[in-house]
């Protein structure tokens, strides 16, 4: 039904895994392989056990100390027999001694040390073995792994694992447990003199007594791995980051801190705060998924030789988050991966701990006092970050200085090692010390510039490199066995380049290189500072602790000697300690932006509102109005008003109060008074026609191919669920689709998804009483307070409707992530986590969860609840097969605009403004305590003011108004007031200014407005204020032309979303902490983001407002990237744009172009995403489904629902064929769902049609104007379709070429072709258009969202050619989500892989038409669902009946029953009427007249292509295998409760004198339906099967056995009685062939089967027929004696079976007493049988039947006899009595029941059909007993073999056909009868006689059957004259006697059929044939079989 799992990765390199981990597998000991797709990453890491260690925790800890624990007698293994045991010597017998081996030359491997080992009975010597360095403790005492790995250096056998199993082999002879750490004493070393002698001891500390100095260790922070203590249940498991969550013990500025908790330390002297958790991811033996968890066990104990690298990469660094340094929230993250709660929390310092990062209370004495007034002296709040060891405390006025974690978080992660490099072996790999990473911090911090942040992301990169780059050869070394296009993926290794900064010996230390010694430090730390002067200071020599050098940085401080210095730090290493470190952030501009970036986004929002509430922000606002000499801002504003008589409406000074005063309280009211009086007023100017704009188009409501495809994706994933054998969605028993949009809680955002919901057509086929957009709000809801009740509401509905399919759609589905747990009850927040992960949504099988959303990364953790398989990604535009969507849009997001900043001559479409930084910076050094967002927005809204002031022309040009504001904030402001005068009807654009705080943008917009209400300027642009919590406020006069643009009539109509408000000249103030998927219209031209905050440093919040400025424009169309020298071109000057520098220049400056912004991340990830031309491929606008792999990139910013209101599309005559004409009809209907689908396609552009798939390579820059200038003269559209073009909304296809057309005068219509210009902030643009080394954008290497944590700092990075989909699977490898993220509780829930099976995730880019895919969905959803309850039924009419009816009414037309004396006294209707059989023999009947024209003739496989009509299943319907809903498991024996179930093979055999000799019969018969049967004892012989009494009635009990026949239907055939017999106990009996036993019996477990003896293998539908009734009159002897014997009356028993085909579907029933005439309706199966058995007299008759159904079957008079006699097909009620001696022809393949029923006929027999009932047959194209294929007996291949060659004269060498005789008898006799019978050939009057049987001989051969029996009922054939004479099998009935009866034409044709030659001849001299008949040895035929397969004789003879 659908692709099975799409997003399966199919490449080589998937297959190359798919291959290691097979062979990794086999070479290992654990049982469990790798787990594929994650190794295509690193691989995940070893979950823990039960007991909370890891899997190799099996042996105890051996390498614990001697401590206190009582010795164990220990016996040496006997040596092995024949070994040496001599002491000194190996048991190979070499000699170890250091005194033999001191000048051999010994061959060492690298990464093993020469050590020296003490053996107790040699004490003056040392033994020399080499031992693995890892498993060795550096000089402090710390990092040796657990275990051992060592070589015996006497005869060279490598590779000891254990030190017992090595202590035996070098003959240590110990009588204690072999300790390393006891005999491991001494390093070797060569000397001068190259002699091998004892150096120092090896420092194993603390193994005499380890718990003694467990508290001083903590206290100086670190501990080896080999002191752990014994029996505490973390001390492995602390690397896990699932089992412990960070204390959040808050240490503001350090408060002492607890220090009694105790810490138990993993490998490397890492603790981890011990907080109970449960141990997580408890799914059995150590099975990494590739998604699950990776918890990281510490290194392996001793037995590790299968150890792979997923039980180990070390996961402390997840805890530690990389923040950029301002990630507030998560800063806290050192260790744990988990974040405080707390807001503030950097400050709340981690437990965690790593080389001496504990950070415990300080010895008494070591506090540092701050000074006072310390903020006031030096204007900046100095930040420490922690590094190593513990900072002293804090004391004194606390509150003036910031304490950070974030370093120390990092120095941690970077030192736990993962153990991927382990993998392949021993070797030296250790990792950075403490004192190499202070020395790296160092050098970080000088190549910063003086404005530039520190970024924790950057500093981590350079440790990695570094520590990557010292180990090269290593890792190198361990990659070779994988394949180079894996190994890059796998380490992230790049080719060593220096470090930025770096100097070259420290970037790549050779390995020669000593370690860097803490001596060494001090002096190399201020060699480096020294390079940038005072920038940073290094205080290392002479300083003795961290709080004489923290006291020293404050005395400088105060003493101003730090004014030019950024960065101090304090290096501490006495001889002895432990080297420690902190960092003092001194630099103004560094400590702003480190302090704001620890507030949580919601904090910092409040800061400023209280900022701006306690007026605080009052001087700033003052000082930012005086405009030096050249005034003040509001007394030049005041005299503008003045001049321009207006009345002002409050008297300035009041009004400047008033304004200023920053209550943020109440929301701006706007003032829209009819202003200057001398312009007209929008009604007035767009109402007279000659001021319409003909260019002016905005469309809704078309589907993009691309929606389309995306559409269709989703609809495969949910068939591939439904498909699944899990059985979690089963989408057969749903018939209708309903819906909830869940919506974050902006209204604009709720009213935009309604417009699109409603202009989709959606609602049309899913609701037909929504018939308004006000009615469509009721399926879209506002996540806030009010969605709770809407959802519990549909969950209560989805109870009670378990025939409807629930789709619950949560878009923009990264807002809110937050788990219900951890926030306040009276937030939004939390309110997903509380409806959609609640128990309810989550068990209901009947809700399906589809997460949109641009942004997916949130929700790709390793604890995510949506499977990798049920994530469709939206194809990438760069992806080769783009051009399969044929889309005529192309999507411009952040990877284009990154691309612009890149092209060199052009302006950027993305920059900064330099003089706005500068002024910036300046204020934020005068205004320490002003939050830097109130600053910037207040320098911003009083540069707009400027500039509207200088560009109104108001205000006297002396004044200079220029040099009080930015060139690019004048440029922007003049662009919008100059280009609503430029077109007719007054279009213009939008300014977008984003202000996140609610109070800084209602500050803003009063501001501008007031501004713009004294300079007269109401009427000529709009201010909006965007709150997400308000509805939209338009002024009333912009409405209007709003609604004249639009055409729209609704006198009470207002725009309610951001997309009408297309070509709206107006600056749009969009506020709220980050945009909730507002889509912003076509006509948006600037996108001003300078005062967003730099603080958060996510990439989802980043490419979050990048893609505000996304953008569709047509594929053709080339983005203007080259601007020419020029800067400014304004829109009046429209000659000069004719040139292309000009052209191009004016669309990036006015920030026309196309580009959209958020595209380029996103793609990042994918092929191109940063490619230097990405555009370009995309310009064939086609996707094709694999690109939807292609990663979207990775800063898909905006939210998904945005439709871009479609570009207008201009129309074009089109030339080129290839393209679609220009149909503006053509709505689509559903499909077209929704306005951002639009695309424009149809109005295509032409010139560019042409160009050749080739422009797409064209550089970026060329611009609009050369690519098209071919332009034909634009034509109008017809007015209606072409003005309904809307905005940008996501779908917006955008528009014509013509926009660059030089002589346009819509400044509208040129701009909707090109992209906005975005303005960032400077530190924001700095870091967005840096690359990292895969290069992409650094900001995709940054944490992806603030609600997860990385797991490790070993990760690679992202790679530019990674897909979406591996992307995805690289995030749920290395993030884990935070504490307060809804999905950390996921995997504590028991399962393996936590995935609901019913959620699917939707991404991709902002903008990009998400909303408009996702609703196509639920449109062609609701289509297949409907299209699963529907069938395809024949309906045909019924055939052959006479024009002239008889006109007697046998029965009143309500009898319920016939009367058999009435139904004797009606005729028999010889005449068939099935339409099925209108190519066969018509039967010949006196009383019928054939029409005129015949039967048309008919091919073979006609039937496939019979009318068919499409009908709902009705409740009754039989199904398929493909039906399972809950009713029917228990019936069809899948129900996963029960076993499957069992069914026993029982024989059965009786004689039947037909076939003269025994048959062999099986049942197999369920052990549930034994029952029905009876047996000689139980498990016995079958005896028989139960039959019930005549007089037994039950009304839910059908009394007559169902036999349905059937071949090749095992999945397709109608078995499933469940719903047709409405409940009631039946017997089902599938008749099947042996051959097919095996698979009916795997679809069908619980169905009963009678398995046909072996020799019917290849016969047709009569064996089956035949054998059924034999078998089952046989049964009813045998059930009449089992009565007798048990005393009852044996006539009693009931003896009617059902003979049904198994396609039979429905049963209607004709409802007599309709108002208008007689109606069918639907009924089960039940009511039919049970009605028919309940015929008072159904004895009396031998067969029953009904009607076919046809949609025409109750019209006309031909029906309202409700019985009739006649033939009966496809539905019988037989009784096996009464017809006893009446049998099917057991070798009939065609006709079987046609001449059976005229058999039973003629035997006297009454036949009856009920025509109050009807059957509808299913069309099933599969299988059946029609189709036999006729092939040769030479090959197996059907071969085409026509009629003629079925049969052959006897004797003859002739083909042979491998087909049945009869079969080929029958065939050949329907295609050649007309050779074999000229005279019938459309004779009706002159049948052919056949006697005793039916045979078809063709569509134009009339045949008249006569019974040879005697006392049979025959037809009078008085006066007849038959063209031909007809025996098949002529027995002794037939006389000569019998067939003089009849008279012949002369020159009929005689056929008599026999089984062999013999026989023949036999007949016809029997029957005296030669009499009247003449032969001819040439008559005499054979079926083309060989001799073995029996062929059948016919001789032909014609009439004397």
């Amino acid at each position: 039904m659908g692709n099975s799992y799409a997003g399966q990765l199919r490449t080589t390199r998937f297959e190359e895994v798919l291959h290691n981990s097979i062979e990794a597998s086999l070479r290992s000991n654990t049982v469990v392989p790798r787990p594929v797709f994650s190794q295509l990453y690193l691989e995940t890491e070893q979950p823990l056990a039960h007991d909370g260690r890891t899997e190799n925790d099996d042996e105890d800890d051996e390498d614990g100390s001697e401590s206190n624990s009582p010795s164990i007698p220990y016996q040496m293994k006997p040596p092995p027999e024949g070994c040496c045991t001599t002491d000194g010597f190996c048991q190979a017998g070499r000699d170890l001694r250091l005194s033999s081996l001191a000048s051999d030359p010994l061959d060492v491997p690298p990464g093993f040390m020469l050590v020296g080992v003490k053996s107790p009975s040699l004490p003056e010597n040392l033994l020399v073995c080499a031992v693995d360095r890892r498993f060795l403790p550096d000089e402090r005492g710390h990092n040796a792994l657990l275990g051992f790995s060592g070589n015996c250096m006497g005869c060279g056998e490598k590779g000891f694992r254990y030190f017992t199993e090595f202590s035996n082999h070098i003959n240590l002879k110990l009588s204690t447990q072999p300790k390393k750490q006891k005999h491991l004493k001494y390093h070797l070393y060569r000397n001068n003199q190259g002699i091998l002698v004892k150096g120092a001891p090896i420092c194993w500390r603390g193994h005499d007594g380890r718990m003694r100095q467990m508290g001083s260790n903590l206290s100086e922070g670190h501990v080896t791995s080999d002191e752990q203590p014994p029996n505490m249940a973390l001390t492995h498991p602390s690397h896990t980051h699932g089992s412990y969550s960070a204390v959040s013990h808050a240490d503001p500025i350090g408060l002492p801190q607890i220090a009694d908790i105790p810490h138990p330390l993993t490998n490397g002297g890492h603790a981890v705060p011990s907080v109970a958790q449960p141990p997580l991811n408890q799914s059995g033996p150590g099975r990494p998924s590739a998604t699950g968890p990776h918890a990281n066990a510490g290194p392996p104990k001793k037995r590790h030789k299968g150890w792979s690298p997923e039980s180990s990469a070390n996961n402390l660094p997840e805890t530690t988050v990389k923040t950029p340094p301002s990630s507030s929230a998560l800063s806290t993250l050192s260790v744990s991966s988990v974040i405080t709660n707390g807001a503030r929390s950097e400050t709340a310092a981690p437990l965690s701990s790593s080389q001496g990062s504990l950070t415990p209370i300080s010895p008494p004495g070591l506090s540092v006092t701050i000074p006072d007034q310390l903020l006031h002296t030096c204007r900046l709040q100095p930040v420490i970050f922690k590094g190593h060891g513990p900072l002293p405390q804090l004391t004194g006025n606390v509150s003036e200085v910031l304490v950070s974690s974030l370093l120390q978080s990092c120095y941690l992660s970077s030192q736990t090692l993962p153990r991927v490099y382990q993998h392949y072996g021993p070797s030296p790999i250790q990792p950075l010390s403490t004192e190499m990473q202070i020395l790296l911090t160092v050098y970080y911090l000088v190549q910063l510039g003086p404005d530039q942040v520190p970024l924790i992301e950057d500093l981590e990169q350079i440790f990695m490199r570094s520590w990557r780059e010292s180990h090269l050869s290593e890792i190198r070394q361990y990659q070779q066995p994988q394949t180079p296009a894996t190994q890059a993926r796998h380490f992230g290794i790049e080719t060593p380049s220096t470090l930025p900064g770096l100097p070259q010996h420290l970037s790549l230390p050779p390995q020669s290189q000593q370690p860097l010694t803490p001596s060494q430090l001090p002096w190399l730390a201020q060699l480096a500072a020294s390079s940038c002067g005072e920038g940073v200071v290094v205080l290392g020599e002479h300083i003795r602790s961290l709080a004489q050098g923290i006291h020293q940085t404050f005395s400088r401080l105060m003493d101003g000697r730090l004014e030019n210095t950024n960065y101090v730090v304090i290096i501490v290493t006495a001889p002895g300690q432990e080297t420690q470190s902190c960092v003092v952030v001194t630099g103004k501009h560094q400590c702003r932006a480190l302090a704001e970036s620890m507030y949580s986004p919601s904090e910092g929002l409040k800061e400023i509102n209280h900022q701006l509430s306690t007026g605080v922000a009052q001087e700033l606002i003052h000082f930012c109005s005086s405009l030096g000499q050249d005034g003040d801002l509001d007394s030049l504003l005041d005299s503008a008003n003045v001049d321009s008589n207006d009345p002002p409406p409050l008297s300035s000074s009041q009004e400047s109060a008033e304004e200023r005063s920053l209550k943020t309280t109440h929301s701006p009211k706007d003032s829209h008074t009819q202003g200057s009086k001398d312009l007209p007023s929008p009604k007035e100017r767009a109402s007279s026609p000659k001021d319409t704009c003909s260019e002016y188009s905005v469309e809704w409501r078309e589907v993009r191919p691309i929606q389309l495809a995306v559409a269709r994706k989703l609809l495969s994933h949910v068939c591939a669920i439904a498909d699944s054998s899990t059985q979690n969605l089963d989408l057969g028993s749903f018939d209708r689709v309903s819906f909830l949009i869940l919506v974050p809680p902006s209204e604009v955002t709720f009213q935009q998804t309604v417009l699109h919901l409603w202009s989709s057509g959606v609602l049309g086929g899913l609701d037909q009483e929504c018939v308004s957009q006000r009615e469509a709000e009721r399926y879209v809801v506002k996540m806030d307070q009010s969605a709770q009740a809407r959802i519990d509401n549909l969950i209560q509905e989805a109870h009670c409707n378990s025939y409807t399919l629930y789709i619950l759609v949560h878009d923009h589905a990264h807002w809110d992530i937050n788990s219900a747990s951890c926030t306040s009850s009276d937030s939004s927040l939390g309110l997903v986590d509380q409806l959609l992960n609640s128990r309810q949504v989550r068990d209901a099988p009947n809700i399906l969860i589809l997460h949109v959303t641009s942004f997916p990364f949130a929700l790709q953790t390793q604890y995510t609840r949506i499977s990798p398989y049920n994530e469709i990604h939206w194809p990438s535009a760069f992806s080769n097969d783009v051009d399969l969507y044929h889309e005529r849009t192309r999507y411009f997001g952040v990877s284009e605009l990154l691309e612009s900043t890149r092209s060199g001559s052009s302006l950027p479409l993305m920059r900064y403004d330099s003089s706005f930084e500068s002024m910036a910076s300046a204020l934020e050094e005068r205004f320490p305590k002003l939050h830097s967002a109130v600053i910037r927005t207040t320098i911003v809204i009083q540069h707009y003011c400027v500039a509207l002031m200088a560009a109104s022309g108001k205000i006297d040009s002396s004044h200079n108004l220029h040099k009080h504001t930015s060139v690019e904030t004048l440029e922007i402001v003049q662009s919008l007031l100059t280009a609503a005068q430029q077109c007719p009807a007054h279009h213009g654009h939008m300014v977008l200014l984003r202000i996140p705080s609610l109070a800084l943008a209602a500050w803003a917009h009063r501001r501008l407005s007031r501004v713009r209400r004294q300079l007269g300027l109401e009427e000529s642009f709009e201010i909006i204020l965007g709150n997400p919590n308000q509805a939209l406020n338009i002024g009333r006069s912009f409405t209007d032309q709003i609604k004249t643009w639009l055409k729209i009539q609704d006198a009470d109509w207002v725009p309610q979303t951001y997309l009408e408000l297309e070509a709206l000249p107006c600056i749009l103030i969009l506020s709220g902490a980050e945009p909730l998927g507002e889509s912003l219209p076509r006509s948006l031209k600037y996108c001003d983001l300078r005062v967003i905050s730099c603080s958060y440093l996510q990439r989802t919040t980043l490419e979050q407002e990048l893609g505000l400025a996304a953008y569709l424009v047509r594929a053709e169309s080339r983005p203007p990237h080259n601007p020419g020298p020029g800067s400014d071109l304004l829109e009046s000057d429209a000659e000069k744009l004719s040139s292309t520098d000009n052209e191009e220049e004016e669309g990036q400056e006015n920030g026309d172009s196309p580009l959209s912004s958020s595209q380029q991340l996103q793609s990042c990830p994918d092929s191109g995403a940063l490619d230097p031309f990405p555009a370009q491929s995309t310009t064939s606008p086609n996707v094709h489904k694999g690109t939807m792999d292609t990663i979207q990139s990775p800063l898909q910013s905006q939210t998904q629902l945005q439709p871009q209101p479609l570009s207008q599309s201009f129309l074009y005559p089109q030339p080129t064929p290839h393209h679609q004409t220009p149909s503006y009809s053509q709505a689509q209907p559903i499909s077209q769902l929704q306005p951002q689908t639009q695309i424009q396609g149809q109005n295509q552009p032409l010139s560019q049609t042409n160009s050749q798939p080739h422009t797409q390579t064209l550089p970026q820059h060329q611009s609009l104007s050369q690519m098209q200038t071919p332009h034909p003269q634009p034509q109008p559209l017809p007015p209606a379709q072409s003005r309904r073009q809307h905005s940008k909304s996501t779908s917006s296809g955008s528009l014509s070429p013509r926009a660059s057309s030089p002589h346009m005068s819509c400044s509208w219509a040129r701009g909707v072709s090109r992209p906005p210009s975005v303005l960032l902030p400077r530190a924001l643009y700095d870091i967005i258009t840096a690359s990292d080394s895969s290069g992409l954008p650094r900001c995709t290497s940054f944490l992806p969202h603030m609600s997860v944590a990385w797991a490790s700092s070993f990760r690679p990075l992202l790679s530019k050619m990674m897909t979406c989909t591996e992307q995805s699977l690289y995030y749920r490898q290395w993030t884990v989500p935070c504490s307060y993220h809804m999905d950390s509780s996921n995997r504590t829930e028991g399962r393996s892989d936590n995935f609901h099976p019913r959620r699917l995730l939707l991404s991709g880019p902002p903008q990009v038409g998400k909303t408009g895919a996702y609703l196509h969905f639920l449109g062609i959803l609701s289509r297949m669902l409907i299209r699963l309850m529907e069938v395809d039924i024949y309906d045909e009419e019924d055939i052959n009946y006479s024009a002239q009816a008889d006109g007697v009414q046998y029965h009143p037309a309500n009898a319920s029953w016939p009367n058999p004396d009435i139904m004797k006294t009606m005729p028999f209707d010889y005449t068939l009427h099935d339409p099925k059989y209108d190519d066969i023999s018509s039967v010949y009947n006196p009383g019928y007249k054939p029409s005129a024209e015949g039967n048309p003739v008919r091919q073979e496989d006609i039937y496939l292509r019979r009318r068919t009509s499409r009908i709902k299943l009705s409740k009754y319907a039989a199904y398929n295998t493909y039906h399972h809903c809950e009713q029917c498991h228990q019936y069809l024996g899948f129900n996963p409760r029960y076993q499957m179930y069992e069914s026993t093979l029982h024989a059965f055999t009786f004689t039947h004198l037909l076939l003269g000799e025994e048959i062999q019969l099986y049942f197999i018969i369920p052990k549930s339906k034994e029952h029905y049967f009876s047996f000689s004892q139980p498990g016995g012989q079958l005896e028989s099967m139960r039959l019930p009494l005549t007089s037994d009635w039950s009304p839910d009990c059908i009394k007559s056995p169902i036999f349905t026949p059937t071949t090749g239907r095992h999945e397709h055939g109608l078995f499933n009685l469940y719903h047709a017999m409405d409940g009631a106990s039946h017997l089902h009996i599938l008749v099947v062939k042996e051959y097919e036993m095996a698979v009916y019996k795997k679809y069908w477990p619980n169905h009963i089967m009678l398995v046909l003896p072996t020799v019917f293998n290849g016969a047709g539908i009569g064996a089956a027929h035949f054998l059924i009734k034999e078998l089952s009159y046989h049964n009813l002897e045998l059930e009449r004696s089992r009565r007798l014997e048990g005393g009852g009356p044996a006539g009693d028993v009931w003896p009617f079976i059902i003979l049904a085909d198994d396609s039979c579907v429905m049963w209607n029933a004709v409802d007599l007493d309709a108002h208008n005439g007689p109606v069918e309706h639907a009924v089960s199966l039940k009511q039919v049988l049970q009605h028919m058995e309940a015929c008072p007299d159904l004895a009396h008759y031998g067969l029953c039947g009904i009607r076919k159904w046809g949609s025409r079957g109750l019209t006309g008079n031909k029906q309202r006899e409700p019985f009739s006699r006649g033939h009966l097909h496809d539905f019988l009620l037989l009784n096996v009595d009464r017809s006893q001696n009446v049998q099917y022809d057991q070798n009939r393949f065609t006709c079987h029941d046609v001449d059976f029923t005229l058999r039973l006929h003629s035997a006297g027999l009454l036949v009856c059909r009920f025509n109050s009932f009807s059957v509808m047959k299913k069309q099933i194209a599969i299988g059946g007993y029609r189709t036999f294929i006729i092939k040769t007996k030479m090959t197996d291949v059907p071969t085409s073999v026509g009629p003629s060659q079925y049969v052959c004269a006897p004797d003859s060498k002739h083909l042979f056909l491998a087909t049945p005789a009869q079969l080929l008898l029958e065939k050949y006799l329907q295609h050649t009868s007309q050779k074999l019978f000229p005279l019938s050939t459309k004779n009706y009057t002159h049948p052919v006689l056949s006697v005793d049987c039916y045979l078809n001989l063709g569509p134009e051969v009339t045949v008249c059957f006569v019974s040879s029996r005697p006392h049979s009922v025959n037809i009078s054939t008085t006066g007849l004259l038959f063209s031909g004479l007809l025996l098949c099998f002529a027995d002794s009935f037939v006389t000569p006697g019998f067939l003089k009866k009849f008279s012949f034409l002369k020159g009929a044709t005689l056929c008599v059929i026999s089984a062999d030659r013999s026989s023949l001849r036999q007949t016809v001299g029997r029957l005296e044939l030669e009499e009247e008949w003449r032969f001819r040895l040439s008559d005499e035929f054979q079926t083309a079989n060989a001799k073995e397969d029996r062929p059948l004789f016919f001789l032909t003879g014609k009439h004397i």
